[in-house]
């Protein structure tokens, strides 16, 4: 590849009528920009999504910093709202017994159709616990650097 992501990525125009484009319009001309640099062939696949891990690493870091020097007021500018929320009610559910003991009960049933799948087993009531299906989450790719 003769010109990093980050240089091509500086070169890829954007068509919007603002000074700033809108959200629409980065993503749909991300997904120009990535169709035609496969379909012309002349950049590495891996090579590029290292670098484009990176670089959305380095803008999450340098949006997070500079969102942290943001004043908590309502505030619209540059064609995005920015609007201040209060933390939200975290209910605290453990400090009830029963709560605590619905909940371990709960637990303990998920550990005896874990183990139905590989044996036959019965539960504390004489009944014979289900074996009930798998649902697969979909495959993903992990990245580490």
């Amino acid at each position: 590849m003769s010109k990093n992501l980050y240089e091509l990525m500086q070169m890829q125009e954007i068509a919007t009528s603002n000074f700033l484009p809108s959200k629409k319009e980065l993503e749909l001309s991300s997904k120009t920009f990535v169709k035609n640099l496969i379909d012309a062939g002349e950049i590495n696949k891996v090579e590029a999504f290292a670098q484009a891990e990176r670089l959305t690493t380095a803008i999450s870091n340098v949006r997070n910093e500079l969102k942290a020097y943001l004043p908590r007021e309502k505030q619209t500018a540059y064609g995005i709202e920015i609007n201040p929320v209060n933390g939200r009610q975290i209910i605290q559910f453990s400090e009830d017994a029963i709560w605590l003991q619905l909940n371990a009960d709960l637990k303990a049933r998920e550990e005896l159709l874990k183990l139905a799948l590989k044996q036959d087993v019965i539960d504390a009531y004489g009944n014979d616990v289900p074996k009930v299906s798998i649902k697969y989450s979909a495959d993903s790719l992990t990245i580490k650097y």
